[in-house]
């Protein structure tokens, strides 16, 4: 059944698995908004007790993948407008008032692209493409979907789509050892897709591809001006090219079956 919607009231969606050392700081970001949805797969942490806190409407799902578990959760929504954000994120107060004056002026577009500034640890990352980083994230309410993918989902809007100046906030790895960790998931997911899609990889994929991804982080992207994080940066993101590539040729090769 279709929710009955208010306007011009803007609904904040967020999907999280055991992120209390994140939720709080992005729930008091958006505390501002005419409600909060949480669609939590099962976290066995503080996550949800902190939401109730905020006033969310915390629900308790089943994982369905990233794209459907966004679908999932905005079609909750009651607002006119739907911003989807992550634990790891913050709304910054020059992006509420921006959405604010963007969300009630007469001809608004129907979807804006909103750009992250992205941390390392402590560390503001500003070139290796992690700037302006825009992605859609403020869309009208049946004017947008989430592409239901295994990673890198994204909203596809009807009609215009416009980009605001005010940014999120995106803490993002806290180190090494969580990139590494996230990377194997993934690049297993990554790796499923393709092969979803009818890839395959080649000795080609296997030898250049990592390489050109560190080439364009550092290089194209400037990463270079970011020291030593910028090669770290450009160093790990190969390593994901890689890890994703050497798992897709497993599975084309049906490597580590059982027999």
């Amino acid at each position: 059944m279709t929710q009955k919607r208010t306007k011009p009231g803007i609904s904040v969606t967020i999907i999280c698995l055991n992120e209390e050392a994140n939720i709080r700081d992005c729930l008091e970001s958006v505390r501002w908004a005419d409600e909060i949805i949480v669609s939590d797969s099962g976290s066995t942490d503080r996550t949800r007790e902190i939401c109730a806190e905020y006033g969310a409407a915390v629900h308790s799902d089943a994982w369905l993948g990233f794209g459907a578990q966004k679908n999932l959760c905005a079609s909750r929504a009651r607002g006119e407008w739907i911003l989807n954000i992550d634990s790891d994120e913050r709304v910054t107060p020059e992006l509420r008032e921006e959405i604010a004056a963007v969300i009630n002026a007469p001809g608004s577009a129907n979807g804006y692209y909103i750009p992250r500034r992205n941390y390392f640890g402590n560390r503001r990352v500003r070139h290796c493409g992690w700037w302006p980083d825009y992605n859609l994230r403020l869309y009208r309410a049946g004017s947008g979907r989430w592409l239901e993918r295994r990673v890198h989902e994204a909203v596809e809007v009807t009609g215009a789509a416009g980009r605001l100046k005010g940014a999120l906030e995106h803490r993002t790895y806290k180190d090494v050892a969580d990139y590494l960790q996230r990377m194997q998931r993934y690049s297993t997911l990554a790796a499923e897709e393709m092969r979803e899609e009818g890839r395959r990889a080649s000795i080609s994929d296997l030898l250049f591809r990592p390489f050109f991804t560190f080439f364009k982080m550092y290089v194209l992207k400037l990463g270079f001006l970011d020291g030593a994080l910028g090669i770290m940066l450009s160093w790990l993101y190969a390593s994901y090219t890689l890890s994703k590539y050497a798992k897709l040729w497993e599975m084309d090769r049906g490597a580590g079956k059982r027999p």
